[in-house]
């Protein structure tokens, strides 16, 4: 690895750390093809051993020997820095020690991603229009330690490259295979021709229990979960093949998105 120590938080070489705080990521979409930021050692390591390529590190000296044996092989540029700049830098105070800049990985085609799939019953989680990356990354968390063996994510659902999302889902964005599906929801055709009963996630009226759903014993399922909000939308409701919802107790008439994830994810394992 090449160590630079820098004192100057403006310098330009730093650019890829500037302004990290969710509200500055906010305002701006991270390009497919472009970079993301990876946040701890856990993390980065994940995304190395899912063979994503790091473009630089950055970190504060008491922990260079720990990115030496992170970074192996890989011979990029590694930015040391102070506490004090590291936080005029980002914007936050740095805790975790070491972040990395990486060059997000072409995105698979749903069909390749699809055909990849080796389970005897393969589960697919289908992510529409969800806005928040706290939740993206715990449905991914949740994907991945329930054995979901992939995730697909609608043109309009929020980033799981995101620097929140890759955090909260503590690097299992790289540990589960996932992708764009576009056109949505018309992707839902290419999803059944593959032999997936496309199970839609819902209050509506008239949907099966998720008890029910778990009777029948389908052997490709995939698995819609709509917006915070609104829920799935109303030309993808029409497309689905089973309507499904979790029955609950206690005066309570929804679940946030990504406990009930975690609920189908376990019930249809």
């Amino acid at each position: 690895m090449q160590l630079h120590h820098l004192a100057d938080p403006h310098d330009p070489v730093l650019d890829d750390y500037r302004a990290l705080t969710d509200t500055a990521l906010r305002r701006v979409r991270e390009p497919a093809g472009g970079l993301y930021i990876a946040e701890s050692a856990k993390v980065i390591e994940r995304a190395l051993h899912a063979g994503h390529l790091p473009r630089s590190v950055l970190t504060q000296q008491k922990w260079t020997d720990a990115v030496a044996d992170l970074l192996g092989e890989f011979d990029v540029p590694v930015y040391v820095v102070a506490d004090d700049v590291a936080a005029k830098l980002t914007g936050f105070a740095v805790h975790r020690g070491v972040m990395a800049a990486m060059h997000r990985p072409t995105p698979t085609p749903v069909d390749e991603l699809l055909s990849a799939i080796t389970s005897e019953r393969p589960r697919v989680a289908i992510l529409e229009g969800l806005t928040d990356h706290t939740n993206v990354g715990a449905i991914f968390r949740s994907a991945a330690a329930l054995g979901v063996d992939a995730v697909l994510v609608t043109p309009t659902c929020a980033d799981p490259l995101y620097r929140r999302a890759v955090r909260v889902s503590m690097g299992t964005v790289f540990q589960v295979p996932w992708t764009r599906i576009d056109p949505w929801p018309r992707g839902i055709d290419d999803l059944r021709a593959a032999g997936y009963v496309v199970a839609g996630m819902t209050l509506g009226e008239g949907a099966i229990s998720l008890d029910e759903l778990v009777e029948e014993s389908t052997e490709r399922l995939a698995l819609v979960f709509g917006t915070e909000g609104d829920g799935i939308l109303p030309d993808t409701d029409t497309l689905l093949d089973r309507r499904v919802t979790i029955p609950m107790r206690g005066g309570v008439d929804s679940l946030n998105v990504a406990a009930a994830s975690a609920v189908a994810f376990y019930a249809t394992r």
